[in-house]
C-alpha cells in the first residue's frame, strides 16, 4: 500500500512512529524533517501538511509516549495482586516499554535538558507528574496495607523509584546494550521495597519470576 493514500490521523500516527524508530539509532536533537520524510517515504511538503512545525511534530512524540506508557503501567497495576506487588510489576513494565522503544528515553532526557521551554518539554513534565502521583498513590495502599512502613515518605519513595529507573537506563545506554536493565532491575526493585520495611516474601509479582530462596542453616 502505498503511504501517500493514507489517512490523515494513520499519516500523524506513522509520522510519530517514524521519530520513536529513528531516535533509537541515533541523537534525537539531529533528527531532521528530511530524514522524518525519508524514513516514511514521504515529501517533506506532505510531512508538513499533517503538522505545522517540527516542534509539533515533537509534541505529538512526546503525547504518543506519555499514553502509552501510562496505559502500560496502569494495565501491569490492574494485574497485581497487591499494592506492593503492582510498584513491582510497574518498574517491570516500565523498563521492557523502554527495551522495546529504545528511543524513548533518548527523547526524554534530550527535552527535559532543554533550556527552553516547548511544547514537548511542558508534555515530558506533565508525563513525570502523572506518574509520580499514580506511585504515591500505590505507595499510599501499600502503607495502610501494612506491606510497608507506615512512616514512608510517600512523595520522596515516588522520586526515588523514578530516579532508580532514570539510572538503570542511563547505565544501560552508557553499556550500549539497554537489555540490562532488565536483567538488573529485579534486584533494584527488591532493595527499595526492603528499604521501605517489606519483608522479601511480599516482594513477588507477576512481572518478576521468583528466584530461589538461599536454604537456611540447621
Amino acid at each position: 500500500m502505498q503511504s501517500k493514500y493514507l489517512p490523515a490521523e494513520e499519516r500523524r500516527q506513522r509520522t510519530v512512529e517514524a521519530v520513536v524508530a529513528l531516535a533509537g539509532t541515533q541523537n534525537p536533537s539531529e533528527i531532521t524533517t528530511a530524514a522524518i520524510a525519508s524514513e516514511m517515504s514521504v515529501t517533506q511538503g506532505a510531512l508538513f501538511r499533517h503538522f505545522p512545525s517540527k516542534d509539533a511534530i515533537w509534541q505529538a512524540v512526546m503525547e504518543w509516549v506519555a499514553d502509552r506508557l501510562l496505559d502500560r503501567i496502569d494495565r501491569a497495576a490492574e494485574q497485581s495482586d497487591s499494592p506492593l506487588a503492582a510498584l513491582h510489576a510497574i518498574f517491570m513494565s516500565h523498563i521492557e516499554f523502554v527495551i522495546e522503544h529504545p528511543g524513548v528515553p533518548r527523547m526524554m532526557f534530550g527535552e527535559l535538558q532543554r533550556a527552553e521551554a516547548t511544547p514537548a518539554k511542558k508534555v515530558a513534565h506533565t508525563l513525570l507528574k502523572r506518574y509520580a502521583e499514580r506511585l504515591a498513590h500505590k505507595l499510599e495502599e501499600s502503607k495502610a496495607g501494612g506491606e510497608i512502613r507506615d512512616d514512608t515518605d510517600t512523595q520522596a519513595a515516588a522520586i526515588l523509584f523514578i530516579g532508580m529507573i532514570q539510572g538503570l537506563v542511563m547505565q544501560s545506554m552508557l553499556a550500549g546494550n539497554l537489555r540490562t536493565a532488565r536483567a538488573n532491575a529485579p534486584g533494584v526493585i527488591e532493595i527499595y521495597s526492603r528499604g521501605l520495611g517489606a519483608g522479601r516474601v511480599d516482594l513477588t509479582s507477576r512481572a518478576i519470576k521468583e528466584r530461589p530462596q538461599a536454604k537456611k542453616k540447621d
